[in-house]
C-alpha cells in the first residue's frame, strides 16, 4: 500500500507564500503523473494541479494559475507545490495523490490564509 505524507502547511497572511511537499513510499513513483488536491470544510475535494511523470508537463486549475507552481523530484519520491500570492479562499487541507486519485489518501496538510 502506497503511503503519502504531505507537509509544509501553516498559517500565512494574504499575499504570503508556502511550499508544500509530498513524499510517496511507492518505489515506482517516477512512473506516475501526480496531482495536488484540496478540500475546505463542507466542500468536495477539488483538483488543484498536476505534473506528468517526467515533470515536463504541468497543469493548473484556473483559480491558482499564475500563483502556484507544481514540481517533482523523482530521486526523492517527492512532489512539491509552491504557493505564492495566497488568498483567503486558498484555505483548505491540501493532499497529493496519483492524478487519478487511486492511491490511499494521506493526512493532508492544513493551509490557512488570513485576510
Amino acid at each position: 500500500q502506497v503511503q503519502l505524507a504531505e507537509s509544509g502547511g501553516g498559517l500565512v497572511q494574504a499575499g504570503g507564500s508556502l511550499r508544500l511537499s509530498c513524499v510517496a513510499s511507492e518505489r515506482t513513483f517516477s512512473g506516475h503523473n501526480m496531482g495536488w488536491f484540496r478540500q475546505s470544510p463542507g466542500t468536495e475535494r477539488e483538483w488543484v494541479s498536476a505534473v506528468t511523470w517526467t515533470g515536463g508537463g504541468t497543469f493548473y486549475a484556473d483559480s491558482v494559475k499564475g500563483r502556484f507552481t507544481i514540481s517533482r523530484d523523482n530521486a526523492k519520491n517527492t512532489v512539491y507545490l509552491q504557493m505564492n500570492s495566497l488568498k483567503p479562499e486558498d484555505t483548505a487541507v491540501y493532499y497529493c495523490n496519483r492524478e487519478n486519485r487511486d492511491w490511499t489518501w494521506g493526512q493532508g496538510t492544513q493551509v490557512t490564509v488570513g485576510s
